[in-house]
């Protein structure tokens, strides 16, 4: 019975370990902010594609613990607005910063 107890601490242990490996902090995301921030880039990204307005080809966008970031360039303020509304009506999206130029 005792080593059955001991061998349960060890795999408690090796568990917890393994789960704050996953954790994040101030400066780095968690496994699962990091999912779901590659998840929101690759939503904002695709609608880009499919939208006739905005040429996706030209801007850049990553996402960090949900704020989405435009760099790029555009042919017109038309185009680098409707690239933020379309990071803005993306599910999770906290906030976006457009630093998106004007050719």
């Amino acid at each position: 019975m005792r080593i059955l107890l001991n061998r349960s601490w060890v795999w408690m242990a090796v568990l917890l370990i393994g789960m704050a490996g996953c954790a994040g902090t101030q400066t780095q995301d968690s496994t699962g902010e990091y999912i779901d921030d590659a998840s929101i880039t690759t939503k904002v990204k695709s609608v880009m594609v499919a939208d006739t307005e905005v040429s996706a080809f030209h801007i850049s966008v990553e996402t960090i613990k949900g704020v989405v970031h435009l760099t790029g360039s555009t042919n017109t303020q038309h185009e680098s607005d409707k690239a933020a509304m379309i990071a803005r009506n993306v599910a999770g999206v906290k906030s976006v910063v457009n630093d998106i130029h004007i050719k």
